[in-house]
């Protein structure tokens, strides 16, 4: 349930602010500030947000179904 629901939050914050989340990691991962991002690395970050957001929505529900709901 927890890594559903961070997969949809997490999925969420990539369809809407996908250079917040794209930065702060980057951030975390270098310590060098002259790293440059190419521009399609926003968009796979969108991408990969529809994904988590599907995959989680799909989870949800057939796990409701499982459960007789």
């Amino acid at each position: 349930m927890f890594l559903r629901l961070a997969a949809f939050v997490l999925g969420l914050l990539e369809l809407l602010r996908p250079r917040s989340v794209v930065d702060f990691w980057m951030g975390l991962a270098t310590r060098e500030d002259d790293v440059s991002l190419r521009p399609w690395v926003y968009t796979a970050a969108r991408v990969e947000g529809v994904f988590l957001v599907l995959w989680a929505i799909r989870r949800s529900r057939s796990r409701r179904s499982a459960d007789g709901e």
